[in-house]
């Protein structure tokens, strides 16, 4: 099975921290690999014209940014930045090797990684 996955909060989708379903707005399920890439592609589209900026991998998992969405963290004290991300998974995992699409390996600016400090560790 595959998902496509919505997220929203402080950190990219690749760090899978304790609990990052948390930051789950939503999930597309798909039986077929190509019908859940499509739908991938098309939500990706959809992002990347809503954010100023992101930062893409060919395992399929992206995370889209605009500087001024910031939260205030109250255990770390500072301001942290919030990512709006999107990634494709085969039966809640990473995408396999043979998967990869090195196409989507791409960014146009490097993120400020000020995710929250206490939530890292």
């Amino acid at each position: 099975m595959y998902c496509v996955v919505e997220m929203y909060g402080d950190y990219e989708p690749w760090w899978f921290l304790d609990g990052w379903k948390d930051d789950i707005v939503k999930t597309w399920t798909f039986d077929d690999y190509y019908v859940a890439l499509k739908h991938y592609k098309h939500h990706w589209a959809d992002l990347a014209e809503a954010s100023p900026f992101y930062r893409s991998r060919s395992d399929l998992m992206t995370a889209f940014w605009n500087p001024e969405d910031e939260r205030w963290c109250e255990e770390c004290g500072e301001y942290v930045q919030q990512y709006h991300s999107l990634m494709l998974l085969e039966n809640d995992k990473v995408i396999p090797q043979s998967k990869l699409r090195p196409g989507y390996n791409k960014q146009n600016a490097l993120e400020k990684h000020r995710s929250c400090q206490t939530r890292n560790n």
